[in-house]
């Protein structure tokens, strides 16, 4: 194999000071698929950044098929054949398929736009490249899937031969992922180059041909995956050993704290996403959701946290009915809740990091005197905050959309864990977030279960609810379908029977 690519002593240092890019090299064979890897605020999306003309280089060299290249700016990178798939994706809702592959470069007929041309281009790359997707319908009304299909098809039609996909699996469903990867082995296959940005080892294992890891803005090594695993990865990344599996003591649950009984909710189509679904957490474990998303996952933890009304049943919160509760109500009440959605429900990304840290408490007197905030206390707060969770910025005075989604999921964790909830909702607490991240915020959640602490866990790491959870409890089609002591008998075949409403519990007893 040839190279394709070539990024020599890459430095990038923002006006600030931050050095996100320390002296990168980074060589991709063509036609292979190229995992890069690193923790939070390593360092790669900002050197893909780089590679695909949207940041300039502080200094430092890019070869691409052998010539010295300069871009600047992401048609200089498209006109290349680099193309880029960003983690959160940019697609014009209210547009066709169709419309958003060909955006930007339409087919025309005349004067005007060719629609019809337009349907017809994207079947050919539908058929081509096995992305499946209906080029007339609505982006705001297809799955997550297909949306990153969308992306890439986009991204094909620009005639990109050197794809670039930053975290492309961190909103899929693992069926959606396994597509996915099948669709890019098909690429790799008509002679494309992937660079694979992603945190999660098991999926650098099946897809990769080889690995780079960069370690604070600079790079560790270069790695050929058949001769590699998991732990020396995570080692590499990290820069010690990390616990890929999570250590926890039995549980010794006590009383009832959250009780849901026969409840209904509506998703925004008005149509039942929750059916008649009850179940209970107690004091002292972790119970966990497992189920391919949007079987009414994120519908149930709006209706818990007041963002969601329900149609019927109950919901009952320490003896007192959450239903009847406001938001604010429902957190004062030392519930926590880790939303799915850092960005829309997480963070406030324009205000400061401090800012973010006291979203909820900014009117406590702990923060402030009459009208005034004592800024000295909320500055003592998040630096202890930032020191105990691990929060890597320079100046908690900057912006939250200045960290990287790892490090805002520890904003959002700090904030969260640091009030004493009674109840903790964690909605896929490690989403997006890295290996050495991931352990610490599982060591946490385990810490507030021991603690006494109702832990609601709900993910769609099938693995993580296996390692975390002390009850398990699996929903499909809004409803729960089993809940399974978790022990060492239990398999991930089995919950995923359950998952797929292959089984319901009620059957398997009558066996």
């Amino acid at each position: 194999m040839t190279d394709i690519l070539e990024m020599r002593d890459i430095h990038k240092v923002y006006p600030n000071g931050t050095a996100a890019n320390k002296g990168v090299n980074l060589t991709v064979r063509e036609g292979e698929i190229h995992a890069l890897v690193g923790e939070n605020g390593a360092g790669k999306s900002t050197l893909m950044k780089v590679l695909f003309g949207l940041e300039a280089p502080t200094k430092g060299e890019i070869f691409y098929k052998g010539e010295k290249i300069q871009l600047n700016g992401p048609k200089d990178a498209i006109s290349k054949g680099i193309g880029m798939v960003h983690q959160h994706f940019m697609l014009v809702p209210s547009f066709t398929v169709a419309e958003n592959i060909v955006l930007g470069n339409e087919p025309k007929k005349g004067i005007f736009r060719d629609r019809k041309k337009a349907v017809e281009i994207t079947k050919q790359l539908v058929e081509e490249y096995g992305l499946q997707v209906d080029p007339d319908e609505k982006v705001e009304s297809i799955s997550v899937g297909k949306k990153q299909r969308v992306e890439i098809l986009k991204v094909l039609y620009q005639g990109a031969k050197l794809l670039i996909l930053d975290e492309p699996t961190a909103v899929l469903t693992p069926q959606e992922t396994r597509d996915l990867f099948q669709s890019l082995k098909v690429l790799v296959k008509k002679g494309f180059t992937i660079i694979f940005i992603t945190h999660k080892l098991r999926e650098i294992m099946e897809i990769s041909d080889r690995i780079t890891v960069l370690r604070a803005g600079a790079t560790v090594g270069t790695l050929k995956t058949s001769e590699t695993n998991e732990e020396e990865i995570s080692r590499l990344m990290v820069g010690r050993d990390v616990l890929l599996r999570v250590n926890k003591r039995k549980a010794e649950p006590k009383e009832t704290v959250l009780s849901i009984k026969d409840l209904v909710v509506h998703n925004d189509r008005g149509q039942a996403a929750v059916q008649g679904l009850s179940l209970e957490v107690r004091a002292g474990e972790i119970f966990g959701i497992a189920g391919v998303e949007g079987n009414g996952q994120t519908e149930l933890i709006e209706a818990i946290t007041g963002l969601r009304k329900i149609k019927s049943g109950s919901i009952t919160y320490l003896n007192e009915d959450l239903t009847k509760l406001s938001v604010k109500q429902i957190r004062d009440a030392k519930v926590g809740h880790i939303p799915e959605d850092r960005q829309t429900r997480g963070a406030c990304l324009t205000a400061s990091i401090e800012e973010n840290l006291i979203l909820d408490r900014y009117r406590s007197k702990e923060f402030t005197a009459g009208p005034f905030i004592k800024d000295k206390k909320v500055q003592e707060f998040a630096q202890q905050m930032m020191k105990q969770f691990d929060i890597r910025t320079l100046s908690a005075k900057f912006p939250g959309s200045s960290l990287s989604g790892g490090n805002m999921q520890k904003v959002v964790v700090a904030r969260e864990f640091s009030k004493d909830p009674k109840l903790l909702i964690a909605s896929q607490p490690t989403r997006g977030v890295d290996i050495g991240a991931i352990e610490f915020i599982h060591k946490e959640i385990i810490k507030k279960r021991d603690e006494g602490v109702a832990v609601l866990l709900v993910s769609a790491e099938l693995t993580e609810v296996m390692n975390l959870s002390d009850r398990i409890g699996v929903m499909y089609n809004g409803e729960i379908v089993a809940v399974i002591e978790n022990n060492e008998t239990v398999t991930e075949e089995e919950i995923g029977y359950y998952m797929l409403g292959l089984k319901r519990q009620e059957e398997a007893m009558k066996r």
